[in-house]
């Protein structure tokens, strides 16, 4: 998800509560959008999308969360 930016998630995900809680919500909500693509758990359109942009939401997030870490790690 975060390729480049990996130590910083890892330390995050070890010290951070909210980034911890968003990663692991993200992750569940990735799983299920996938189920949904493969046909293995039918749900409505409309609901697969907000599920999509609820992930994306997350995703931003977390973004900001570790580009607010770089910075006030920043060499």
């Amino acid at each position: 998800m975060f390729e480049f930016d990996e130590e910083i998630v890892e330390v995050l995900l070890k010290e951070s509560v909210d980034f911890k809680r968003l990663y692991d919500k993200h992750i569940d909500l990735n799983r299920d959008v996938d189920s949904a693509n493969t046909g293995d758990t039918p749900i409505e359109d409309m609901e697969l999308e907000g599920m999509k942009k609820e992930k994306l939401y997350l995703k931003d997030q977390m973004a900001q969360i570790i580009e607010n870490y770089r910075k006030d790690h920043a060499a």
